[in-house]
């Protein structure tokens, strides 16, 4: 007699059953994105872009979470009318059907991958400018589609578009249906020029889609004009797509709230495929805190504070040794240390010594970026409280003295 348990294992586990052959062939050869806490997790963590100053909301949002009292048990407002109007009024954007919400920019991303692209190998296609951001590589893997890299100029350290070549591929190319670019870019911390941005967009045949990523935008020096949003340039070119986070500069990473500000066309179409209820209660109450008063204060002080931190760093890093510059335009909340061997050249090895003899041994964890384009020998460093910072000079001359001496 066939015992229940062998029953219960044959029916959930039939010998014909194997998973490879019903995933979709472009997810089983996913590289997935790598995100900083999978490395490391315990010390002082300066590799993630975070806020080291933590979150610009007042400590009374347990209140602000729980009012009304009863709401958690409710599904939240599907259109977030409230949340839009205050981030309306702060990015100075005119309406509030230009913006569109989603759970961090990274849902943002794939929805434009989703109903914009069509998969497959023949099938349609995004330009990206590496080194930037992994995720857009990710989602075009994810949603099956056809990436084309046109690198950034990396050759003076400056990491801008290379537009006469952009503009060669867009029109020799008519299945590219978004233009990714990263500004300040990740890992560069460049922003890129205004005017280059407007050249793509003026391109006489391009009919996609120009995504500008803004993530750390409020990093960017406000004397700079051809170094700021983009946001404006909505009422100019109706494919301009801006997208921005709560991420950064507000420090609220883990409430996990990104934005597109489009053109309402777009933007309605976004609303429809997403999911009905993306933005949760607790993410929204807290966010719409993030915009009064109080907490811009905190943000406005939190910024100029880790502005004079970057400074700090781009000064003190390039003397310690084996660092030799600080390279990028230093618009974001990070920098891109190079580390250099005894005859001056970029090394990898003692870049990436120095990263793990800080991560494993001394409690300070930073980011290797040695392995893309233009950043050899380089690690992305996020900008520190003061005390943070002190600790992470110490720790470097540390680790490269330990480095050294085991060549």
């Amino acid at each position: 007699m066939v015992s229940r348990k062998r029953m219960v294992t044959d029916i959930m586990a039939p010998k014909t059953f194997d998973l490879h052959h019903i995933i979709r062939p472009n997810i089983l050869k996913l590289k997935p994105y790598r995100c900083a806490r999978d490395d490391y997790s315990t010390g002082i963590l300066l590799d993630a872009n975070e806020n080291s100053l933590g979150p610009s909301i007042p400590k009374s949002i347990p209140q602000a979470m729980s009012s009304p009292p009863s709401s958690l048990e409710r599904y939240p407002d599907p259109h977030q009318t409230e949340l839009k109007k205050k981030i309306a009024q702060f990015r100075n954007i005119s309406s509030i059907d230009q913006i569109f919400l989603g759970v961090g920019s990274d849902e943002v991303i794939d929805l434009l991958f989703r109903v914009t692209c069509c998969p497959g190998e023949n099938g349609d296609k995004v330009l990206i400018t590496p080194p930037t951001y992994g995720m857009y590589q990710v989602c075009a893997d994810v949603n099956d589609v056809n990436v084309l890299k046109v690198p950034l100029i990396v050759d003076d350290h400056r990491f801008q578009l290379n537009v006469e070549k952009i503009m060669e591929t867009l029109s020799n190319d008519d299945k590219i249906k978004l233009v990714f670019i990263c500004s300040p870019g990740n890992p560069t911390g460049s922003s890129i020029s205004r005017k280059d941005i407007c050249k793509i967009l003026d391109h006489p045949t391009y009919k996609g889609l120009v995504v500008i990523d803004e993530a750390y935008i409020d990093f960017v020096c406000p004397d700079d004009g051809d170094k700021q949003s983009c946001i404006d340039l909505l009422s100019r070119w109706p494919n301009v797509v801006v997208c921005q986070t709560l991420s950064k500069s507000f420090g609220l990473a883990g409430i996990r709230l990104g934005m597109a500000v489009a053109n309402s066309q777009l933007i309605t179409i976004l609303n429809n495929t997403k999911a009905p209820y993306n933005i949760s209660t607790p993410t929204s109450l807290i966010a719409q805190s993030a915009f009064s008063s109080p907490s811009l204060e905190t943000f406005r002080s939190n910024v100029a504070k880790l502005l004079s931190q970057r400074e700090f760093l781009i000064k003190t890093l390039p003397t310690l040794p084996f660092i030799s510059e600080i390279i990028g335009t230093n618009d974001a909340n990070f920098v891109l240390a190079r580390f250099v061997d005894q005859h001056n050249n970029p090394s990898n090895r003692i870049a990436e010594g120095v990263y793990k003899k800080m991560a494993e041994k001394l409690g300070v964890v930073v980011r290797f970026r040695g392995k893309e384009i233009g950043c050899e020998g380089c690690l992305r460093i996020t900008v520190g409280s003061e005390e943070e910072n002190k600790i992470l000079i110490e720790k470097i001359k540390e680790a490269v003295q330990e480095t050294i001496l085991v060549q």
